[in-house]
Parts: C-alpha cells; structure tokens; sequence
C-alpha cells in the first residue's frame, strides 16, 4: 500500500511539474495570439503569411517584458496570497489556548510522523470544509470551518487534518496555488483581450503594412483574427484543464494518506460523508474552493468540477483501505440564532483565547471519543513564580481543585 502511494505520489509530481512548464508556455501562445490580432487590426490590408511572421517578430521582441511580468506577478501572489486568502475567507490562526482540541489532534499527528506543524487557522463558516495553502514551510497553514469542527468527531477531523497535510507532504498545495496564479495571468490576458476587441479598443485600417502581398485584400486579415481567437481561446480552456487535472487526480491520493496517517479509514469515510454537499464556503472564489476537501458541483457542472465525487473517492477507500461506507449521513441544520450565544468570535466563547466563560460541568471529553467539546478546557496561562490554579481556585484541566 505504502509502496503503491509513494510511487503515484513521485510519479504525480513529475507530471505537475510537466503541467505547470505547460502553463507557462501558454502565456507565450496567449502573447504570440494578442500580436498576430494586433497586427491583424491595424494593418489593413496583408496576407496572413506576413501577418504571421510580423507577429513572431512581436512575440521575440516582447518574450523578455512577458516573462519579466510574468515573474512579478508570481512574486506578487507568492508574497500576499495568503493575506489575500485570509481576507476572502476571514480565516485567522489559533494557538492551543485558543481550541487545545484541534490544536492537539494536528500537533500529535506532525510528531508521530516528522512532519513540521502547519500554523492552524479557523473560519466562522456554516460550511463543513477545510483547504491548505502556502508555498513553503513558513507559509503553510491548514484552514478549518467552525461548523466542521462542532460536527466533526475526533476521528473524522483528524482524518480531515490527515488529508490537508499529505496536501502538504506531497506538494499538491505548492503545485496549486503556482497553477492558479499562472491561470491566472492566462485568464487575464484573454479577458484584457476581448474587452480590447469588443470594446472598440482596436480599429481596422489604421495603416498600410503588407509587403507587397496586398492582392490577397482583407482576405488574410479575417483569417489572422480567427487563428488569433481561436489561440487564446483554446489556450484558456487549457489552462482550466490543467488546473482541473492538478486538483482531481491527487484528491484521491491525499484521501489516501490521511488513511495512512490515522489507520482510521473509517473516520475518513465518515468525514467526507458528513462534508458531502455541505462545503460550499460563501463568498470564496473558484480559485479557493479548488484547495478545499470538497468543491461540491452537481450536473453539468460536475464537467468542470476541480474534485471527483464524493461516492467515488469513498468507493476508492473501501475498495483499497477496507472501512464501511455509510452511505449519505444527516446533519442538524445550522442554528445561525445561537451564533452569539455560543460565542463565535465573542469573548468567551469556544474560540475565545480566555475559554468558555463558565467552567464545565463535568470531565472532559478525552481525544478519540468522537466528543465535539476540547479534550482539555482553556486555562489562562499562569506565570513562573506565581500562584498556581489550585491557589487560585480556578479549574485545573481536570475539574475544579480548591484550597483546604
């Protein structure tokens, strides 16, 4: 099993890196397809033989400020996109005082097997979705929705953690997010392009540049334009392809390693079932919803869907790790009223850094038992040298101790 995965993931990689040199060389189709409709446009009047060459001239000319930009835009993404993702998502890091629950579950699972911890985000969402991004060790962060948390058990959500770190381990995260920029700069150019074209920003006949060819009319013009549109429509389509084929193939492998990281194919079952048609986060862009566990989409839709089904990820872990499937699994609907009464985003509350505001009533729920509540209640943290928490009367992380 470990062998079969290890060896899809090496191989999954050099087809990534295949795909990306792919995206970049269709910035290059893109540029060569903008000069040949500019020359194509104010010409007037050449043959399309021409109107090619002079175009791969523009395109040789041009090749060194298209690569130049294209790196700046990669450096600009690299340096601000996990602000840029925080901010769509209102994501923000939590530390162990903030949830010890989730904080421990994805700590333990680094140091069992060598793995240097993501920083942990959550976001109050009533989707039930996670996503990782980041380029680098420093960058990676692990996002977590509100709700996913509350309904998941222990299990399920470390099956969930499981699955965004062998994101990270594999390098999927790192090949994403340079896809989606470079999409990026692809989508872009097309749109700068047609809003140029359609918006009267070119004109015909602005000059006379055939050489000698122009007998042929507008004859070479109309088929420069076509060839032209046609470029940089097939160019953005497959830059949407390849950012489909990054997403989709390696789902499955990363489902394959949260199994391997928990032992528990049971809990990633249960988890995906749970998510099932509940991840869709509002107001997050295609772009982020292509990094997350699950970017639900239904009938035609499902053609250009970044992830592959549900049943089919959940057939491919019973059919290779063992586990029982479910099958659709209810979930109480989110109760939007209570928001503030149980404190989300309130001092306070579950993801307040002081705890809850009252001290449980009864012991805590340990890791592993599928509670929804920490394995250890938030304490404040007690300074070398002062009183501890059973001088002062406050709860230890075992229940109330108080002074004789």
């Amino acid at each position: 099993m470990a062998y079969g995965l290890y060896t899809h993931i090496q191989s999954n990689r050099r087809r990534s890196i295949a795909l990306l040199i792919g995206l970049f060389f269709l910035v290059y189709v893109m540029t060569f397809a903008g000069a040949l409709l500019a020359e194509a446009l104010m010409a007037g009047n050449a043959s399309i033989e021409w109107l090619l060459r002079a175009a791969w001239r523009d395109l040789i000319q041009a090749l060194p400020w298209v690569t130049i930009g294209t790196l700046i835009w990669m450096a600009i993404a690299y340096k601000f996109h996990l602000k840029m993702i925080d901010a769509l998502t209102g994501g923000h890091e939590i530390g162990r005082q903030d949830n010890p629950r989730v904080y421990n579950l994805l700590e333990n699972m680094c140091i069992s097997r060598g793995i240097t911890m993501p920083k942990l985000k959550v976001m109050e969402s009533n989707a039930l979705n996670a996503f990782a991004t980041g380029l680098n060790e420093k960058q990676y962060s692990i996002t977590v929705t509100s709700r996913l948390v509350d309904q998941l058990s222990d299990a399920e959500l470390e099956a969930v953690l499981g699955h965004e770190l062998t994101h990270i381990r594999n390098g999927d995260v790192r090949m994403l997010v340079i896809a989606v920029i470079m999409a990026g700069v692809i989508s872009f150019l097309a749109e700068m392009v047609f809003r140029l074209l359609f918006r009267g920003g070119f004109r015909f006949g602005r000059g006379s540049r055939s050489s000698g060819d122009s007998g042929k009319g507008a004859g070479g013009v109309v088929i420069a334009i076509i060839i032209a549109l046609v470029m940089i429509a097939v160019a953005w389509l497959l830059s949407i392809v390849i950012r489909f084929a990054l997403s989709r193939k390696r789902e499955y492998l990363a489902d394959a390693g949260a199994v391997e990281l928990t032992k528990n194919p049971d809990a990633m079952i249960s988890a995906l079932r749970k998510i099932e048609n509940r991840g869709e986060l509002e107001g997050a862009t295609s772009a982020v919803m292509e990094m997350c566990v699950d970017n639900p989409r239904s009938g035609i839709a499902d053609l250009f869907a970044t992830h592959p089904s549900i049943d089919s990820r959940v057939e491919a872990i019973v059919r290779f790790a063992g586990g029982h499937d479910p099958g659709p699994i209810a979930l109480p609907e989110p109760d939007t009223s209570r928001e503030q009464a149980e404190g989300h985003g309130e001092p306070g509350g579950p993801w307040s850094p002081t705890g809850p505001a009252t001290p449980p009533s009864g012991p805590p729920t340990p890791v592993g038992t599928g509670g929804d509540k920490p394995f250890l209640p938030s304490q404040p943290p007690v300074e070398i040298g002062g009183q501890s928490a059973q001088d002062q009367g406050q709860p230890g992380p075992w229940g109330p101790h108080r002074r004789n």
